[in-house]
């Protein structure tokens, strides 16, 4: 009974992981929008990226949720020693996403602000980033049992962590091209499908050397891989990843989704089977496991729950994938963006012509049209100086939050960090609602 929690959270964290993890790639690419293409292509990049979020960026991380609440419900005493030991960059984690949906929505609203923009796809990258390095702390036994017992910078801020966290920004950009390319071409924009495509190659390359990389840096942390059935898993990634960039070269999106989120999740499976028994270093799964009569309660409450989720979540992905959530104005193939030209201002109550109505009219509009370029410019000015000192304000209230949350332990310094971090949420609010000029 103590191992049945453990699949849960392993199939929580595998659903999470390709799920949440093409969700940030997505706002990655919304970063990478450099290109052969040109600038135009960028703007359809990220429309498109932004596009694919819409229906489904809250309901991933259900499954982190999930895992969460399994997790400290079934071994209360190692969530304890996981979550205070790496405070930092679950602290990280949280605030990225709490920041990425607050900067999706504001976007929407104010697309005048790039900020927001640029926000929603920092967040995207820090986020895995910061959830990565968790995992691989706990994964080479940097966790020890116990509050706040392991160190709070060096258990994240290592070699293996720290690979780990990249791989999983990389994996994050690779699963979101290979699912933006077979969305674009299902909508018949073949120049974007062609794009993501040649995104899905490169970060399928990245993402199986660093996996290799991983390997050799793992076990010298003390994580074997290479035996046993983690090493049947390491090689059904492997296979699965190289499908992936056989059938994305040949324009295949469709199956390669499928073969991509399997080389993804085997790889989370087996670090588990590597793992195990071990939960945290001294203790076993066994060990940590709550009482009997509450790991029968947490089966008997993910069953019920799984009757009403799993169906909700296949529901939404199904109307997703088949386009039934779209709006007719979303894509239309390879269109270009619509321009509108502005009317001519009537003078002495007729029409002027855009080719020139006398001397008078011409001097009256010229005069016109430099004061609105000098209140324009004084406007864009005043925007870019708010911008400035929000983000200013907003990088200073996260790092002093952080610091004095995490490395300080007097009350009255704790009240500070949450303060500092109260100021760099408002910060970020005001900073993407900022409209500045692209």
């Amino acid at each position: 009974m103590a191992y049945v929690p453990v699949a849960f959270i392993l199939a929580g964290m595998a659903a999470y992981t390709v799920l949440a993890g093409a969700d940030f790639g997505a706002g990655l690419w919304t970063l990478l929008t450099a290109g052969p293409l040109g600038r135009a292509a960028g703007h359809r990049v990220r429309d498109q990226a932004r596009h694919a979020m819409g229906p489904v960026w809250e309901a991933n991380h259900v499954w982190l949720i999930f895992v969460l609440v399994v997790c400290w419900t079934a071994y209360p005493v190692a969530f304890g020693s996981i979550t205070s030991t790496l405070a930092a960059p679950l602290l990280i984690a949280a605030i990225g996403i709490i920041f990425r949906g607050a900067a999706y929505a504001l976007r929407g609203v104010a697309d005048s602000s790039p900020a927001a923009e640029n926000l929603l796809g920092i967040s995207s990258v820090l986020t895995p980033f910061a959830l990565g390095t968790a995992v691989g702390a706990i994964a080479v036994g940097r966790v020890p049992v116990g509050n706040a017992a392991g160190n709070p910078v060096t258990s994240w801020l290592s070699p293996a962590p720290v690979l780990v966290g990249a791989l999983a920004v990389v994996f994050s950009g690779y699963l979101a091209a290979v699912f933006l390319a077979a969305d674009s071409l299902r909508y018949g924009e073949h120049s974007l499908a062609a794009a993501f495509r040649r995104r899905a190659l490169v970060a399928g390359v990245l993402s199986g050397a660093l996996a290799l990389a991983g390997l050799l840096v793992m076990r010298g942390s003390g994580l074997n891989l290479t035996h046993g059935v983690a090493l049947a898993l390491v090689c059904v990634s492997g296979v699965a990843g190289l499908l992936t960039l056989a059938l994305c070269f040949g324009s295949r999106f469709g199956l390669a989704r499928l073969t991509a989120a399997l080389a993804v999740a085997a790889v989370v499976v087996g670090w588990a089977a590597a793992q195990a028994p071990r939960f945290l270093p001294g203790m076993t799964v066994t060990q940590a496991a709550a009482g009997n009569s509450t790991l029968v309660a947490l089966v008997i409450a993910v069953a019920c729950g799984s009757v009403l989720l799993v169906p909700a979540l296949v529901l939404l992905f199904s109307l997703f994938l088949r386009g039934r959530l779209d709006t007719p104005e979303s894509h239309a193939p390879d269109e270009a963006p619509a321009t509108s030209v502005a009317p001519v201002a009537p003078i002495g109550g007729a029409v002027a012509s855009p080719r020139g109505a006398g001397a008078g009219a011409g001097a009256l509009g010229a005069g016109n049209g430099a004061r609105r370029a000098a209140g324009t410019q004084q406007g864009t000015t005043g925007a870019r100086s708010a911008a400035r000192r929000w983000g200013g304000a907003a990088v200073v209230g996260l790092v002093a939050g952080t610091v004095l949350l995490v490395f300080t332990d007097a009350s009255w310094t704790h009240v500070l960090g949450v303060a500092g971090l109260l100021l760099c949420a408002v910060a970020v609010f005001a900073l993407t609602a900022t409209p500045l000029d692209r």
